[in-house]
């Protein structure tokens, strides 16, 4: 059975491209395990590859989903799944490639919420009162309960919640103070490129250069003639957040550019910290020869 590689790490690190160079050489397909990547319509601000920048290379669960609807990591995880198996089936390498973190670990590991029965009447109650209240109101129910659960997951993230409540009313036991054991589904290689901190920085300025350079303004005013708002899921992503915020107040292009920096930035320090508790994790630093290296590791 082939092993799995991730290829993980901050945002403008260069995954997408280490990806792309190993499929090719390995005939194989990327998995995007992105939160972003998945909207339809959002391409700048992503920095979402371009077919040319995919070099004819398989990618999958971008643009599944449109800017107005919800996403969560179970959604993630229904979807994306199968598609691993099939590719280990077919005796080729999956490739997981992206920077978040919780979508990553859905694939890598059954997390079972420690095993706690499950209680469908339970159950069937909290999705009353979220089909009666809503995912705010579900939310809040977890914040009380088990605080530091509700930290770790999106509102959006109904499945979850609903079984973290559940774990709760049935065993007493918060969640949170479940360890569950990481066991492995797979046998997988995970890599990440490790620039200096100051250099990763420059990356990130330039990016967001970049992004309003190729017309980063335009597609968000875009999404809002369409009927998409800041209370949309997607619009919480960095980059659009900011933007509405500076057409909300007024700010100047320079301070827009500036919060967009310094918010990327203290995402990629987040991202990093995620990371490096990962299983199997190989530091790769930058270079040309990153393909090989990742090839030696899938020996």
């Amino acid at each position: 059975m082939k092993k799995v590689l991730v290829i993980c790490g901050p945002t403008a690190s260069g995954k997408t491209d280490l990806a792309v160079k190993v499929a090719k050489k390995l005939n194989t397909e990327v998995i995007s395990a992105d939160s972003q990547l998945i909207y339809k319509g959002l391409d700048i601000g992503t920095a979402k590859p371009t077919k040319e920048e995919m070099q004819g290379v398989i990618h999958h669960m971008m643009d599944i989903v449109e800017p107005t609807q919800s996403f969560s990591v179970s959604d993630y995880e229904e979807k994306a799944l199968p598609i691993v198996e099939r590719l280990l089936k077919e005796e080729k390498t999956p490739i997981i490639c992206g920077g978040t973190g919780f979508y990553i670990n859905s694939l890598l590991y059954n997390l079972s919420y420690g095993n706690a029965a499950a209680n469908e009447e339970v159950r069937k109650k909290y999705e009353n009162i979220l089909e009666e209240k809503g995912r705010d109101y579900l939310f809040d129910l977890l914040k009380e309960k088990d605080l530091e659960t509700a930290q770790k997951l999106h509102p959006n993230d109904t499945k979850r919640v609903i079984r973290a409540l559940e774990i709760f009313e049935v065993s007493g036991q918060k969640k949170s103070e479940i360890r569950d054991e990481l066991k492995p589904r797979f046998d997988f290689v995970a890599v990440m490129i490790n620039y200096p901190r100051e250099e990763l920085y420059e990356r990130i300025n330039k990016r967001v250069d970049i992004m309003i350079d190729n017309g980063l303004l335009e597609e968000v005013r875009g999404l809002l003639n369409c009927g998409i708002s800041k209370n949309h899921q997607c619009m919480q992503a960095i980059g659009y957040k900011e933007v509405l915020e500076s057409i909300e107040n007024g700010y100047n292009l320079s301070t827009m550019c500036d919060i967009i920096r310094q918010n990327t930035r203290r995402y990629a320090k987040r991202q990093i910290t995620f990371f490096k508790k990962l299983q199997n994790l190989h530091y790769l630093t930058p270079s040309d020869k990153n393909m090989d290296e990742v090839l030696k590791l899938l020996q």
